[in-house]
C-alpha cells in the first residue's frame, strides 16, 4: 500500500514544473448536458397543484411556486401566467438530512412534501400575499437520481431567473432561533412582512423604496431582454 502511494506521488509531482494548462482541468459531457435537458423537459410537464399540494408524499427533489395574483409588484408574472404556468416566481429544492454530508439517505422522508408546506406557511402569514394565487409544480428524484437535485435547481434558476431567488432574497429563510435575532429582516420580509420569527429580527433592514426600485430594474431588465 504505501509503495503505491509512494509511487503515485513521485508521479504527480513530475508535473509540477509544466506550465498551467487550464483546458486540462475543464470537465466536458455533452451527455451531462442531455441529462439536464432531459430533466428539465420533464419538469415542465409535470403537474401543476395549488399550494400546498393535496397529498402528503414521500421523496426529495426541486419544485417551482407560480403566483398568479395580481399584486402590483409582480404584474408582469401575472401576464405571463394567466393562461398557462410559464414562468415560476421561485425555484427550490430539497433534499434529505445529510445530503451536506453526503451520508446516504433513503427515498422515505417527506422532504419535498414538507419544504411545500413550509413556503404555505410562509405565504399564508403574509399580510400582503394571498395563498390561493400560488401554485407550485415538482419533480421527485430518487435512488441515484437524488445526485442531480443542486444541479437542475441551478438549472431551472438559470434559465427562469425567478424573482425571489435572483432579486428579492430570504423567501427560503428559516427561523434563526432564539439568540439570533440580531440580524436584519431579508428584502423579502420587509416587502411582504408577516413571519412571526421575522418580525423579531432588529438588526437594521433594507428600506422599501430600495427593495421595489429592485424589483422595478429586475423587470425591466428581462422585458427587454
Amino acid at each position: 500500500m504505501y509503495a503505491t502511494t509512494f509511487s503515485s506521488t513521485i508521479y504527480s509531482r513530475s508535473y509540477m514544473n509544466h506550465p498551467f494548462d487550464r483546458s486540462k482541468h475543464v470537465f466536458r459531457s455533452e451527455a451531462f448536458e442531455e441529462i439536464i435537458k432531459d430533466t428539465i423537459r420533464f419538469f415542465n410537464g409535470t403537474p401543476v397543484h395549488r399550494l400546498p399540494p393535496p397529498i402528503k408524499f414521500t421523496g426529495t427533489g426541486v419544485y417551482a411556486l407560480y403566483y398568479v395574483g395580481e399584486s402590483p409588484y409582480y404584474r408582469e408574472l401575472y401576464k405571463q401566467n394567466r393562461l398557462e404556468f410559464s414562468h415560476p416566481i421561485y425555484v427550490g429544492k430539497a433534499v434529505s438530512r445529510g445530503w451536506r454530508q453526503a451520508r446516504t439517505g433513503n427515498d422515505s422522508g417527506n422532504e419535498l412534501y414538507r419544504r411545500l408546506c413550509e413556503h404555505t406557511q410562509s405565504i399564508a402569514q403574509c399580510r400582503n400575499l394571498d395563498l390561493p394565487d400560488f401554485h407550485c409544480r415538482f419533480m421527485i428524484l430518487e435512488n441515484e437520481s437524488r445526485n442531480l437535485i443542486g444541479t437542475v435547481e441551478a438549472a431551472l434558476i438559470r434559465y427562469y431567473t425567478p424573482i425571489w431567488n435572483c432579486a428579492v432574497d430570504g423567501f427560503g429563510n428559516h427561523d434563526p432561533g432564539r439568540g439570533r435575532y440580531n440580524q436584519a429582516r431579508s428584502d423579502w420580509d420587509v416587502l411582504h412582512p408577516g413571519r412571526t420569527w421575522a418580525d423579531h429580527c432588529c438588526g437594521e433592514a433594507h428600506a422599501l423604496p430600495l427593495i421595489e426600485n429592485k424589483i422595478s430594474l429586475f423587470f425591466n431588465k428581462h422585458h427587454d431582454e
